[in-house]
């Protein structure tokens, strides 16, 4: 089985700019270019590192040759409660399935499932937290300042060792992939 995953983000940054800057105790605007290239990269790793979406965003999961499992879990969470996945199968639309929705969502195949031979899944929802800024949980706003803290503090020449993950993310991070720290 393999699996690719596609993300197709708005285009609104998951963090406010200047409660950024404030936290990185910048005054002024002069930096403010930079300031959103670092905060977009600490949003960058925060969502590969915890496998989510911070703002709404479209995922499309293709699905090659894939197991024959009762079901799968979606690898971009969360979904809301709101949200039902499309499917496709081999190019034909596939509605015998269920869903659980939150922050690790899940497909449950239904029993037309079992008669097909799937060679190609296609699978479409939206993950996120909502669409600014503020619907991002404060521990992961927390966490992508401090990475972005990270970042600015490391701009200097330093060793790869240096400049790694900010305590905060890892374990917040860790926390929302579903990994006890």
């Amino acid at each position: 089985m393999k699996m690719l995953v596609h993300r197709t983000a708005g285009g609104v940054q998951p963090f406010y700019l200047d409660h950024l800057k404030s936290h990185l105790r910048i005054d002024g605007f002069w930096e403010d270019a930079a300031i959103t290239t670092i905060g977009m990269t600490a949003a960058a790793e925060i969502e590969q590192f915890a496998q989510i979406a911070l703002l709404t965003q479209t995922i499309r999961v293709t699905i090659l040759h894939p197991a024959s499992d009762y079901g799968l879990h979606l690898p971009i969470g969360p979904m809301l409660d709101d949200q039902v996945p499309t499917v496709t199968i081999d190019g034909q639309p596939f509605t015998d399935f269920d869903h659980e929705t939150g922050t690790r969502p899940y497909l449950l195949w239904g029993e037309g499932y079992w008669s097909l031979t799937p060679r190609r899944i296609v699978i479409e929802y939206q993950a996120g937290f909502g669409a600014t800024p503020a619907d991002v949980p404060h521990d992961l706003a927390q966490a992508l300042m401090d990475q972005a803290a990270l970042h600015y503090d490391g701009r200097s020449p330093m060793d790869a060792k240096s400049l790694t993950t900010s305590p905060h993310m890892a374990r917040v991070g860790a926390r929302y992939r579903g990994v006890q720290v």
